[in-house]
């Protein structure tokens, strides 16, 4: 797993490959990979909104309380774990438009795999600034989807020119999933599974 995470980021192109003759399952990408990365962000913004707090025009940091912050977290770690299996499942669908025939299971693995820097840029969720998030979270989308242009025509064996169109109709499909996320989440907190501030 360290390898791929590293080679993802160091020589992508030859790390798609290498990840494309593995042909791993999608139980083991999910223990040996999301399992463990999925967790960062969440995990990251517990301790930050806990213990570091945030500040409002230099004001008192503020903060949530860990009864709060604890359940937010486990839906954040529960949602990104289903969103990989959901985008993994709409990565299937398309491919039948694009003359490609990977299994379900490749397809859930090249979904989680190129997940991994918005996985890694949680870290920022550690020292909840504004600028901070907004930079790492611009750097962290900008890579996936450089990730997704460089590995999916590698991954599913199509031409660079189907895989353009390919990897623009996943990246839509993601930013889909993305706010309707984030739509779940104000139905949520309006039914009072929302932050609570530490007095």
């Amino acid at each position: 797993m360290i390898n791929h995470v590293w080679g993802l980021f160091a020589h992508p192109g030859q790390a798609w490959r290498d990840i494309s003759n593995e042909r791993q399952t999608v139980s083991r990408l999910y223990l040996s990979h999301i399992l463990l990365l999925a967790a960062i962000p969440p995990l990251s913004a517990y301790i930050g909104t806990t213990q570091l707090g945030w500040s409002i025009a230099g004001g008192d940091p503020v903060r949530l309380t860990q009864a709060s912050a604890l359940p937010l977290a486990l839906l954040s770690y529960l949602t990104m774990l289903i969103g990989i299996a959901v985008m993994g499942r709409f990565i299937h669908w398309m491919a039948r438009t694009y003359s490609a025939s990977p299994s379900l299971g490749q397809c859930i693995v090249f979904a989680g795999y190129t997940a991994t820097p918005l996985f890694i840029g949680g870290l920022a969720a550690l020292y909840p600034h504004l600028w901070l998030g907004l930079l790492a979270g611009t750097a962290a989308v900008s890579y996936t989807a450089y990730l997704l242009y460089v590995g999916l025509p590698t991954f599913m064996g199509i031409p660079r020119d189907e895989g353009f169109l390919f990897s623009s109709s996943v990246l839509a499909a993601g930013l889909v999933v993305l706010v309707s996320i984030i739509a779940a989440s104000v139905i949520i907190w309006s039914l009072g599974v929302g932050p609570v501030y530490t007095s």
